[in-house]
C-alpha cells in the first residue's frame, strides 16, 4: 500500500490524489472508486493500473516517475 499511496502523490499530488482513489468512480473496476477496490480487497496494482488508464498517465509513468518503461514494456 505504501507504494500505490507514494505513486498517486507522486503523479496526482498529495490532496488530488487522495480525491481521485476516494471519489472517483473507474469502469476498470467494476464502477467502484479505488478507495472501495482496496476495501474490497483488490490488489493495489490492479488500482493504479485503472487509474493510470482513467486518467490517461502516460505509460512510460506507470511504474513511477523514477522507473520508466522503455519501448518494449520493460522498466529500466
Amino acid at each position: 500500500m505504501s507504494e500505490f499511496w507514494q505513486l498517486v502523490e507522486e503523479e496526482f499530488g498529495d490532496g488530488y490524489g487522495r480525491v481521485l482513489v476516494d471519489s472517483h468512480v473507474l469502469g476498470e473496476l467494476g464502477y467502484r472508486t479505488g478507495a472501495d477496490a482496496l476495501a474490497d480487497g483488490t490488489h493495489p496494482k490492479h488500482v493504479w493500473r485503472a487509474l493510470c488508464i482513467e486518467m490517461d498517465v502516460p505509460k512510460e509513468r506507470w511504474l513511477g516517475r523514477d522507473k520508466p518503461i522503455r519501448e518494449g514494456g520493460r522498466a529500466d
